[in-house]
């Protein structure tokens, strides 16, 4: 009897330990990664609040799994902390500024860029991948898409020589369904969103700009600057579908005043 009982207690110490590495999730931190500013709403809302201003947020997403740190999206570019007053786009008035860059936020964290392990890109536009090459090692998880698709020069939108894993569809990060990208284009042609799936908090979608405001999602607005609408409608439709069946949050990257009422870093959601 004390052999079996020795032996079962080795095997809970054994199991004990895999359960824990395998324990998925263990935090998420929303990250200031920047403020937008424009002197019309309706580019984003067609014919909706037409010269309006808005502002929008602009956050960026720290994972704690007990397979490493993970990070979705970098935001604006950490060089506007030098310009307080950001800086404005002459063609769109669209003014882009940062108060905190990413690198002193994971720092106060005690993360350092080499303990990321990767870097998951909603899409490639300037306020989501500003500070990709601050993290010149870590694999980028992009859709095959989108990173095939040039900028307007002919460019490509990455360094040749970063680290990718090229994704063509939804993918589970860490293989256990705590963080998984799920491919909604439209906005752009590879644009994708994440699901994650927390301990306490429950389901949450970061949607990346699949929508870019409560009201947009509401009314399933479209801007005209979209890569294409019917897919956007789809990816939209998509995701409500998500919702419901995971009773998830949807967490909308720009929209500010959700952003404000959430809890920023060093506090987190567990």
């Amino acid at each position: 009897m004390k052999l079996v009982f020795l032996m079962a207690t080795a095997f809970a110490v054994v199991f004990g330990a895999s359960a824990a590495s395998a324990a998925g999730v263990e935090r998420l931190y929303v990250l200031d990664c920047g403020r937008l500013s424009a002197p019309d709403q309706s580019r984003w809302s067609p014919g909706v609040n037409v010269g309006v201003p808005i502002e929008l947020s602009d956050n960026c997403y720290l994972i704690r799994h007990a397979q490493g740190w993970f990070l979705w999206d970098t935001g604006l570019t950490d060089a506007l902390a030098a310009s307080p007053e950001g800086r404005k786009d002459p063609n769109s008035g669209l003014t882009a500024a940062r108060s905190k860059t990413l690198s002193d936020q994971l720092a106060q964290l005690g993360v350092k860029p080499s303990d990321i392990k990767g870097i998951g890109i909603s899409h490639t536009h300037p306020d989501h991948i500003g500070n990709v090459e601050e993290f010149p090692q870590v694999t980028l998880y992009v859709q095959k898409a989108e990173y095939e698709w040039p900028n307007a020069d002919g460019t490509p939108r990455f360094k040749p020589e970063h680290p990718v894993t090229k994704l063509e569809g939804d993918h589970d990060v860490f293989g256990d369904g705590s963080v998984v990208f799920l491919s909604t284009p439209g906005h752009t042609p590879g644009h994708q969103s994440l699901l994650v799936r927390l301990p306490k908090t429950g389901a949450v979608v970061l949607s990346g700009d699949a929508a870019h405001f409560q009201s947009n999602w509401d009314n399933r607005r479209v801007p005209g600057i979209n890569f294409n609408k019917e897919q956007t409608v789809t990816s939209m439709q998509r995701i409500a579908d998500l919702l419901a069946k995971e009773h998830a949050q949807l967490w909308i990257n720009h929209d500010k005043p959700q952003s404000d009422a959430q809890k920023k870093s060093p506090d987190f959601y567990e």
